[in-house]
């Protein structure tokens, strides 16, 4: 099967799903088709055993290898996600609030990663599991950062304080970038291809990838809005934003610095007053619609793909209740963090208990946690960390993404819409 036909196949079962999902379940679009996808996952491995002579798995799993999701999410569709989210950012007040996203981005995900491996290196052993610390640490990078698709669109039908708002999503877009460079810096000592890594090369690369991946995404963009400053041509401005998002994504990785912080900072460019001076108001509206769609396509592919991707996952014992004592770990670590990086110091002391609660409990995990643990090499240690990993970033879609409106509700009662 060819690229394209392989795309019209997941549009079709995609759509197929959502229509399943909307007279049945009538449940958010995303989560109804990952629901779908899994329980059609696990009645396949169910029923697997009972036809000895054929593999029911063979198929979807081919298909799978086929998509290869840390390919396709990490080298292509991230910068599509990441950069539809980027370019509608209130970009006024995420700049008032830079010190809390940057102590989240930064210092709230390196404590989440130092928090969560350092429990489960002792939880590890207790089920019979013997895995080296330094793959602990990629466990607590792999679910550390938040997933900007499921945050981003959640923020979308909230109504949340804008100011709080603005934390959310500047947090969620730009802790890929720092988790991902986390895992990059760990994978090779883990696998055994570096010998060590000191604070020294950690801060380097970070400096790097993360710091040079800006510095790139202001550029690209300052180029991209000096282009169009003066073409009031609706169609070159959407090709002109594809440019921005693809060349931006593409040239970061190809320097070595992170695509994920370089497309974020680009697409924040757009949001900016030179953005809004630079392409005319009909321009914008049109564009907006065309990222909208962009995402939610995307969206409802990567969720089907996280669904199926159960296939991938082997069942056993110890790793399935490891995985039900690090759920609970996760939204502790999450909560800790949280508070640890930027509570003290950058909110309002009346402020500090309800948005604690909210970006605690809202810290969903989504694709990028699974396309990290996919991309580990083969393997026990992966067999180990995949089910834990994607139980985990379940738990956060479908638990926490579905009881949050009730929680904003609770801690926030005066964004309640009239009755």
């Amino acid at each position: 099967m060819n690229s394209l036909g392989l795309f019209a196949l997941l549009l079709a079962v995609a759509t197929l799903f959502g229509i399943i999902n909307y007279r049945t379940l009538k449940l958010p679009l995303t989560i109804g088709i990952l629901l779908i996808s899994m329980l059609i996952s696990l009645i396949v491995m169910l029923l697997n055993p009972l036809f000895p002579g054929y593999d029911l798995q063979q198929v979807p799993q081919t298909l799978l290898g086929t998509i290869n999701l840390p390919r396709t999410l990490l080298d292509g569709a991230l910068s599509f996600l990441l950069f539809a989210g980027a370019m509608q950012v209130d970009l006024g007040l995420l700049v008032s609030r830079g010190k809390s996203v940057a102590a989240l981005a930064i210092l709230g995900t390196s404590l989440a990663v130092g928090l969560l491996a350092v429990p489960v290196w002792l939880i590890f052993p207790v089920f019979g599991l013997a895995v080296p610390f330094s793959w602990c640490v990629l466990l607590g990078a792999m679910l550390a950062p938040t997933d900007p698709v499921s945050v981003v669109g959640m923020l979308r039908r909230l109504g949340l304080p804008p100011a709080l708002q603005a934390t959310f999503a500047g947090e969620s877009l730009f802790n890929d970038g720092v988790g991902v460079v986390i895992f990059g810096t760990m994978i090779g000592l883990a696998t055994g291809e570096a010998e060590s890594v000191s604070m020294g090369d950690f801060v380097v690369r970070f400096l790097v990838e993360a710091v040079g991946g800006g510095l790139l995404g202001a550029v690209t963009g300052w180029l991209t809005l000096l282009l169009l400053r003066g073409v009031d041509d609706m169609q070159i401005d959407l090709l002109g934003s594809l440019a921005l998002a693809t060349g931006t994504y593409s040239l970061a990785n190809g320097l070595h610095m992170s695509g994920p912080i370089a497309v974020v900072v680009a697409g924040m460019s757009l949001a900016s007053k030179t953005g809004h001076r630079s392409i005319p108001a009909k321009s914008r509206e049109e564009m907006v619609l065309f990222w909208n769609l962009i995402d939610e396509i995307l969206n409802a592919l990567l969720f089907l793909l996280i669904g199926f991707e159960l296939l991938e996952i082997r069942p056993h014992l110890p790793p399935f209740l490891t995985m039900l004592v690090v759920i609970p770990l996760s939204v502790l670590v999450r909560g800790a963090s949280v508070f640890l990086s930027t509570m003290p110091v950058h909110l309002r002391p009346g402020e500090r208990g309800r948005a604690l609660g909210v970006l605690t409990w809202g810290g969903l995990r989504g694709g990028i946690s699974v396309a990290l643990a996919l991309g580990l090499p083969a393997g026990e240690l992966r067999d180990t960390l995949l089910p834990v990993c994607y139980g985990v970033v379940v738990f956060t879609i479908i638990v926490q993404g579905l009881t949050m409106e009730r929680v904003v509700r609770r801690l926030y009662p005066e964004t309640a819409p009239p009755a």
